[in-house]
């Protein structure tokens, strides 16, 4: 993936997650406020029906409206009405929720005082109602207004008992109990507050990790997503639960259902999992199967110790991870062989330039000189080794500029004739076309169609008034540009095709085996591709292919 693709779905998961927050605050929010005013006005709804029913169809008992019928179903109908009128703004949630707090424990209290009047002042136990309602509005509101809110129910009922006594109603006074009322008003208004809030704390920290929780799960989905290795859960009935992008496309992009069958998706894949089932899922499992167009290194993995428990198989391309293995083991060769090729050039030189003396001794006779000629070839041969190696470790350092092929090509073989005066009138460079330009690091597209013009020219056949390399540069597709070098050799067996990048082979005895590793290693790190697609017999035919991206037409 891209940089500018992960950093824009790295937005997008964040965007989501904040969505996702925003949605639970708001419902939670609802869930604190304006919902448990709802309930409140239901249980309203409720008690002032019940008391309409009672009083309207004579099945009140004492005390309830013992001193005034008419007053206790006057506020009981009241008290429905109210109840019946709350609903639309509590739907609208207009007014503010406070307001609206505020008037329905007002109403509440002045209701239940008047209807605890008509029953007999407050020994007929009416005015416990206030209890009820002074806990449930302090479960909403702050300390203070809960307090606030118990005082106002406190004095109504004192004012009640005020009233009785200017009124002649001695036996509705009773000022301890009225006393006791205010003081276990204000005792549950505390208690309900202190409750509430430490559920609302604790329902905060387990909605925060929810939220925690729901995000690192997204997150977590995300990256098995985005992961090159494939993931697939199989129940024990062998049905896929789940599947991400790489192993459905490991798998060969299959169209099936969501959870269809291990065995749809591939039957070597399903037979190995009942086999290890049957060796009672002992360990991790891992092998190789072929599916016919790739290898895919398997593993299989126990979700649970029971046997009913899932399977996790993890799918890997086999190809894939050979070459990381690969890249590995070169790197820790690369670093080795390059700390021994910086102490080899020293003596080297010291050998080299020996013999060159030696061989200027006039006393030397024919078979001295044919000794010392052998010292210089091979010194010549070493160092070639030692700059090949120092070269593997510098192979990611590029700077790319572009680069017209027409041109390049054109004096790349000029400096070539000047090097190798031989090699003039071996090597034809055919037309090029003038609009092709590609970013490319030049000293290493130089090091690239040097070594395989090198390559051409030693395993070419001569052929009468033919040159013996061609150099072919076109568009593959429309959108590719590629630079091929031919030559008239023998081609590569058939045998040697799969060993023929790797480091250290050669066919040839005089070459170091170093020179078309080094040309792939310097290709791809300039994202291009270096193939070879001759055919044996047919002559050596390279290929320099240069990705899409990498191409830059005039035209466009």
């Amino acid at each position: 993936m891209r940089p500018e693709r992960y950093w824009q779905a790295l937005s997008g998961i964040d965007m989501t997650i904040q969505q996702n927050r925003s949605v639970i605050t708001s419902m939670d929010d609802f869930s604190r406020t304006w919902r448990p005013l709802r309930i409140f006005n239901a249980y309203r709804l409720f008690l002032a029906a019940l008391f309409v029913f009672l009083i309207h169809f004579g099945f009140q008992q004492a005390p309830l409206a013992s001193t005034s019928e008419q007053l206790f179903s006057q506020a009981s109908l009241a008290y429905l009405i109210f109840g019946f009128a709350a609903i639309v703004p509590l739907w609208l949630r207009w007014p503010r929720y406070l307001l609206q707090v505020s008037a329905h424990i007002g109403a509440d209290i002045l209701i239940i005082v008047v209807l605890m009047h008509a029953s007999g002042g407050v020994g007929s136990g009416v005015g416990m109602l206030l209890v009820v309602s002074i806990a449930i509005v302090s479960t909403m509101v702050t300390g203070r207004q809960s307090g606030f809110f118990a005082a106002v129910a406190t004095l109504a009922v004192l004012a009640e008992q005020l009233y009785s006594a200017l009124v002649g109603l001695d036996h509705h006074i009773n000022y301890p109990l009225a006393g006791m009322l205010g003081l276990a008003l204000f005792a549950t208004a505390i208690m309900a507050h202190v409750l509430a809030s430490r559920a609302t704390a604790s329902e905060a920290l387990a909605r925060q990790r929810g939220l925690d929780l729901a995000d690192m799960a997204q997150l977590t989905d995300y990256i098995i997503e985005q992961m090159e290795v494939g993931v697939m859960v199989v129940d024990p009935d062998g049905q896929v639960r789940f599947i991400n992008n790489a192993a459905w496309r490991l798998s060969g992009e299959p169209r099936l259902p969501k959870h269809a069958e291990l065995e749809d998706y591939s039957e070597e894949l399903s037979q190995e999992l009942q086999r290890w089932k049957s060796m009672k899922r002992e360990g991790r499992q891992r092998f190789l199967i072929n599916t016919g167009r790739r290898k895919l290194l398997i593993n299989l993995v126990a979700m649970d110790k029971g046997q009913e428990s899932p399977t996790l198989i993890f799918l890997e391309e086999a190809d894939a991870t050979s070459r990381e293995a690969q890249q590995l083991k070169l790197a820790a060769l690369g670093r080795l062989t390059g700390s021994i090729a910086h102490e080899i050039r020293n003596p080297l030189g010291a050998i080299s330039h020996a013999g060159a003396l030696l061989a200027e001794s006039p006393v030397l006779d024919a078979a001295d000189k044919r000794l010392t000629q052998i010292i210089s070839e091979q010194s010549k041969r070493v160092n070639s080794i030692v700059e090949s190696i120092l070269q593997l470790g510098k192979r990611d350092k590029t700077q790319p500029e572009l680069i017209s092929l027409h041109h390049w090509l054109s004096h790349f073989l000029r400096d070539y004739y000047y090097t190798r005066s031989e090699a003039r009138d071996r090597i034809l460079l055919e037309p090029v076309p003038e609009d092709m330009q590609v970013w490319f690091d030049p000293i290493h597209l130089n090091q690239i169609i040097s070594n395989l013009c090198d390559n051409a020219l030693r395993f070419s056949k001569p052929l009468a008034g033919q040159a013996e390399v061609r150099l072919r540069c076109a568009w593959f597709g429309g959108k590719h540009g590629y630079i091929d070098v031919i030559d008239t050799g023998p081609g590569v067996a058939k045998v040697h095709l799969d060993q023929l990048f790797e480091p250290f082979f050669t066919t040839d005895g005089r070459g170091v085996g170093l020179g078309l590793y080094l040309c792939r290693e310097l290709a791809e790190f300039n994202l291009a591709q270096l193939r070879y697609i001759g055919e044996e017999d047919e002559g050596g035919h390279f290929r320099l292919l240069f990705p899409a991206q990498q191409i830059d037409r005039n035209q466009e």
